[in-house]
């Protein structure tokens, strides 16, 4: 069975301590969340995980595309729409995913760019993208657009051409982060309309994420233009029966499912033993050649001690169940 992360890591920036990088912070070029990145790499490797993130250090899921993205702005802690949105000329995440991916090679040659599948024994970084039902939905609408459905779409082209950073930097799958959809507050054709945009013509996989309540959206997810549709299960334990039901129906077909297994609301760390219990009623659902591993949702906000500890016991109880 394959693990990964959802995506954010608590690792903090990090200012110049030694004499080089004290020179490098004189002359302008030292990045102080290059540390933070390389840790959150180091201990999502120690752990055991399969497919990483480059551990979303720089700021929040929403500002870090809001601050960059062309019509689109951060005024104290407000996400806003300010005008017509457009494809920012530069990455926003490429230059972190091609660091976190020299970080993994050097750590271990098993870590690969772009192996373009998703099956036991991959190992790589994978590309996270917020995706644009969420980021409408969590920002202020102010002049340009009338229309919400209006805004998505045109953020879909602009985090397309995000995505072809991603993959061109080496990421072995790209993520959509859209737990808006659980909420029922975007139109959920528009979204899909989105979500294809993004997807169409890439060449390594795609995964969307979706936390909170799956219930009365999850039929729908499987129908999106995506190889893999994650969600949480630990938080949620009714959306296993959910789960089962769709299968029931024959709706997963050619979907993996990656299974949240640790709660990340909480910081008590999980017993092995009841995570594997866990994952065991997700395999008799899906099988496990279908399933991927991981927490419930980003560990951002855990005690980066919590955190650690919660993805090696998802580890220890999917080495248990391999």
């Amino acid at each position: 069975m394959l693990t990964t992360v959802v995506g954010s890591y608590p690792a903090l920036p990090e200012e110049p301590s030694s004499l080089s990088q004290k020179l490098s912070s004189f002359f302008g070029t030292y990045d102080r969340y290059k540390p933070a990145i390389e840790r959150a790499v180091r201990d999502q490797i120690e752990t055991g995980i399969d497919i990483i993130s480059d551990g979303q250090v720089r700021d929040g899921m929403v500002e870090i595309f809001a601050k960059a993205i062309p019509g689109m702005t951060v005024e104290g802690n407000t996400p806003k729409i300010v005008g017509k949105i457009k494809p920012s000329p530069v990455s926003l995440s490429a230059e972190d995913l091609k660091y976190a991916v020299k970080i993994a090679e050097n750590i271990s040659k098993e870590y690969s760019s772009n192996p373009g599948k998703i099956e036991e024994g991959v190992k790589g970084v994978k590309g996270i993208i917020t995706g644009p039902s969420t980021l409408v939905f969590s920002s202020i609408l102010e002049g340009f657009y009338k229309s919400k459905d209006k805004a998505v779409i045109d953020l879909a082209h602009a985090l397309k051409k995000e995505a072809e950073f991603l993959e061109k930097a080496g990421a072995v799958y790209i993520q959509i982060d859209e737990p808006f959809l659980s909420t029922g507050l975007p139109d959920i054709k528009t979204a899909k309309k989105a979500v294809e945009i993004i997807t169409k013509d890439l060449k390594v996989p795609t995964a969307m994420h979706v936390c909170g309540d799956i219930s009365d959206v999850f039929e729908e997810l499987l129908t999106f233009p995506v190889d893999i549709v994650d969600c949480e299960f630990a938080g949620i334990p009714g959306n296993i029966h959910v789960l089962e039901e769709a299968a029931n129906k024959g709706l997963i077909k050619d979907k993996k499912i990656g299974f949240g297994c640790i709660d990340t609301k909480k910081k008590e760390v999980e017993d092995p033993k009841k995570v594997s219990e866990l994952i065991k009623q997700g395999l008799e659902v899906v099988g496990k050649d279908n399933i991927i591993i991981d927490p419930d949702c980003g560990m951002k906000m855990l005690p980066k001690e919590a955190a650690f500890s919660k993805l090696k016991a998802m580890t220890e109880a999917v080495g248990w169940l391999s």
